[in-house]
Parts: structure tokens; sequence; C-alpha cells
């Protein structure tokens, strides 16, 4: 099997104070943008949007199956959110987006990334593969799902919190889902 080297550069706004981190993208024919979460399936940006202007749909595009990558772009720029993932390099074990079906080849160097961005002193991380490989990275407890762990890396305090999957895999209503998110953000004052 080959290895899939990441597809999209770190997007890490000068003003970022919260680092989002997913495992890795899904494969390209799932994408309906060139930036993070960009399947029309996946519910970050609903559930961001839902949080940010109290519409689930504020980040989609007028012209209806994708989402509005300069909108979102902007949004992370204005409030400080910057992306990227724990893997830098996977190999798919199925020919699926699941965390499940990825095993990770070379993880992302986090001290290199938050070396680019030095108000920074809070990760979410987007699931329970990003939040193993985290973890596994920083050497912090890995914290319940909707909790945080603090750790000092890379000369930092450093709150992680560990969120639910926004996939639609995960079965749990969008507003269910935001509920988790509203407190990292609102502490790190992004939103």
């Amino acid at each position: 099997m080959n290895s899939e080297k990441h597809p999209l550069e770190p997007f890490l706004p000068a003003n970022a104070r919260l680092l989002m981190l997913g495992s890795f993208p899904p494969q390209r024919k799932r994408w309906s943008m060139e930036f993070y979460y960009p399947n029309f399936q996946n519910d970050m940006w609903r559930v961001v949007g839902y949080l940010a202007r109290g519409d689930k749909r504020f980040f989609e595009a007028a012209s209806g199956r994708r989402f509005d990558q300069p909108r979102i772009e902007a949004f992370c720029r204005e409030h400080g959110i910057a992306m990227y993932d724990t893997s830098e390099e996977v190999i798919r074990l199925n020919d699926n987006a699941s965390d499940a079906s990825l095993q990770v080849v070379r993880e992302v160097d986090l001290e290199a990334l938050l070396a680019r961005i030095p108000e920074c002193r809070t990760i979410v991380v987007t699931g329970g593969k990003a939040a193993d490989t985290l973890c596994r990275i920083t050497d912090c407890e890995l914290p319940a799902v909707g909790e945080w762990s603090s750790v000092r890396f890379a000369g930092r305090d450093l709150k992680i919190w560990r969120m639910p999957s926004t996939s639609r895999a995960f079965p749990r209503p969008l507003e269910w889902k935001a509920e988790f998110y509203r407190r990292p953000f609102a502490e790190a004052g992004v939103l």
C-alpha cells in the first residue's frame, strides 16, 4: 500500500489563539473545497456557523453542495483559528475516510507548527484518532470527550481539548456536537 502525504499546507493566521487538529483529510474525491473539513457530509463548518452566527448553513456556498472557502478562511483569520492535522503522512487501509482505517506513517511536527503561532495556547482535536496521536506527541493524558488536559509542550502551557467527531458517521445531532465546541472556542476567545 502506498502512503499519502498531507495535501494541504497548515493554515496558520498570525493571530491564532486556537489550533484545530483533525487526523487527516478524506480522499480528494470527497472534497467540496480545497481547505480543512472539505467533505460536504462533514458538519464541522455547520457547527462553527451554528455557534458563531446561529446559522448552521452560514458557511455553505449559495450554489449548494459545497462550502464557501473564502468565507471560511476570512472567518478563521479574523477570529484567530488555525487548522492542520495530527498526521502528515498516512496509509489508508481501506478505501474510505474513516480514522479507523488510517495508519499513521509520520506525525505532525507540533513544535514547529506552534512556533509559527506564538499566541496559541488552546488545541482542539476533532476525533479519536487525532486525540490519540496528539496525546502521544505531547505525552499528555487522553481527556474524555468534551474535556481537556493540561500539558507543557514546546515551552508553553497548553490546553488540549478532545471534541467529538463532526462526521455524520458519528450519529449525533449537530446541535449536540456544537455544545462540546462552544466552551473551548469561548475560552480561547475565538467566538
